[in-house]
């Protein structure tokens, strides 16, 4: 039995199911860290909220306000259709 372990095929056998055990490991590990960042932090409807108050006080100016909401703007459009994509699997 020990010597059929160390045969050519055995061998490739045990490494690729270690290398595919890994692998999953790692797939579920960046799935849970990435889950977890996405839930994580202020939506960019809060940032713009946020951001607005900043022009109204006064330490933003209003272009770069307008420049902000351009690239938030773009998030929050992007946001719903992602979710939709996941549901759709």
């Amino acid at each position: 039995m020990l010597e059929f372990l160390r045969s050519t095929p055995a061998q490739a056998t045990i490494w690729g199911t270690a290398l595919l055990v890994l692998c999953l490991i790692g797939f579920y590990i960046v799935k849970r860290v990435r889950d977890r960042v996405d839930s994580e932090g202020p939506s960019a409807s809060d940032l713009l909220s946020g951001f607005r108050g900043l022009r109204e006080e006064g330490n933003i100016t209003p272009q770069e306000f307008r420049q902000i909401k351009a690239v938030l703007g773009t998030k929050l459009q992007q946001r719903p259709r992602a979710k939709d994509a996941e549901g759709d699997g």
